[in-house]
């Protein structure tokens, strides 16, 4: 017997980075393969975050149910790392709720603010992951082309009157993922007014919080006001290369974060209390490792980026995240240059197009291998014949 699934199941369309795990399952010379298709942090969590985990799982309390809002040693170190980092006041009460990985966030936000044929606006390109959290909740996606000419800020006057009227949600990622943009506070200030003139919530997804390059940058929450009509996902998976710890949370506007509660109390569990532990740990820290992995990314960043200026590939430095955006050559696309990257050199790249139509003469590397992989990708791509 095969079941029928919902309708909404087949408008979901198939997770883009699983596809390209299926690819690299089909490719038969795995040892000398390279992937930079992904961003799987490959330094290691730093060991006094480790440790104290360790001593965290001894607790007793740590072997029950955690407080579905979060720990509150966890939701307090949230509170005074985005004061001292940022100093953005939060109230540990209202404005805070913890997840098991801010991806959960994405998924649930459009859940509690959306109903059927209500829009979120975000960039071309995005991060995969918008279009099916916006799927899911019935709601429709209306995105605004970013371009290296506007150093990648989507000009929010070009949105339709039509769109505006029914938006709820203006949903931004800054650090941007897929472009390494950053954003600076003049943008912000205008999304933030953008939001209070047409009520409509303004989030930041602030995965790459860490990873800036040049200067830090900046969170939404420090626009004056802001709180008032926005709030911001943030993540430990980046920061401190947390990624298979699961930790993340979300802040900011009260009325949405009250709404978020009472949604992931019915749908997703709690995080459990020994990793809570550890991440008060690095956020209460000197903060010397997430420096330490920030420099890591930016010597990778210059030894990827410089090979290939010198291949003569029309690439510019990332600002943040841990990702290179590059335009492919003239005649191809980012998905035939990707299949030729593959067949030809045994590295695996990821299309521009998944991250959408923008991205279609563009294609995703990731830097997270050593500088010694990332020459050997530089001399490899130099063999390219195209």
């Amino acid at each position: 017997m095969k079941f029928l699934t919902s309708n909404k199941m087949e408008d979901i369309v198939p997770n883009f980075f699983e596809q390209l795990d299926k690819k690299i399952a089909r490719i038969e010379d795995k040892d000398s393969m390279i992937d930079l298709a992904k961003g799987n942090p490959d330094q290691p969590t730093p060991e006094f975050i480790i440790e104290s985990l360790k001593k965290a799982v001894d607790l007793k309390v740590n072997h029950g149910y955690t407080p579905f809002d979060g720990k509150k040693n966890f939701l307090d170190a949230i509170t005074r790392y985005y004061q001292k980092k940022y100093n953005v006041k939060i109230d540990t009460n209202s404005e805070i709720l913890t997840f098991n990985g801010s991806v959960i966030g994405i998924s649930a936000i459009p859940q509690v603010i959306l109903n059927p044929g209500d829009y979120v606006i975000t960039t071309d390109p995005c991060y995969p992951e918008y279009y099916t959290a916006v799927s899911l909740a019935g709601g429709k996606l209306y995105q605004l082309p970013i371009e290296r000419q506007n150093h990648y800020l989507p000009d929010l006057s070009r949105i339709p009157q039509k769109v505006i009227k029914q938006a709820k949600i203006l949903l931004l990622n800054y650090p941007n993922n897929p472009t390494g943009a950053i954003a600076n506070k003049e943008f912000f200030k205008q999304a933030i007014a953008f939001g209070k003139e047409h009520q409509i919530l303004v989030v930041n997804d602030f995965a790459y919080a860490a990873i800036g390059y040049d200067k830090q940058p900046l969170s939404l929450l420090q626009v004056d006001g802001a709180k008032e009509y926005a709030i911001e996902l943030n993540t430990l998976s980046k920061t401190y290369d947390m990624a298979g710890w699961r930790v993340g949370y979300v802040l900011g506007n009260e009325s949405v974060i009250t709404a978020l509660k009472k949604y992931h109390a019915h749908v997703y569990s709690t995080v459990f209390g020994a990793i809570q532990d550890a991440a008060v740990a690095g956020l209460d820290s000197d903060q010397e490792a997430a420096k330490h992995i920030r420099d890591v990314y930016q010597g990778r960043r210059d030894t990827l980026v410089s090979g290939l200026k010198r291949l003569g590939w029309d690439v510019e430095e990332p600002k943040g995240t841990f990702f290179v955006w590059t335009k492919v050559p003239y005649g191809y696309t980012g998905q035939a240059f990707a299949e030729l990257i593959l067949d030809q050199a045994n590295v695996v790249v990821a299309p521009g197009i998944g991250f959408g139509a923008s991205g279609k003469n563009y294609i995703r590397l990731s830097l997270t291998h050593d500088e010694e992989l990332l020459k050997e990708v530089i001399k490899r791509f130099s063999e390219l014949k195209y």
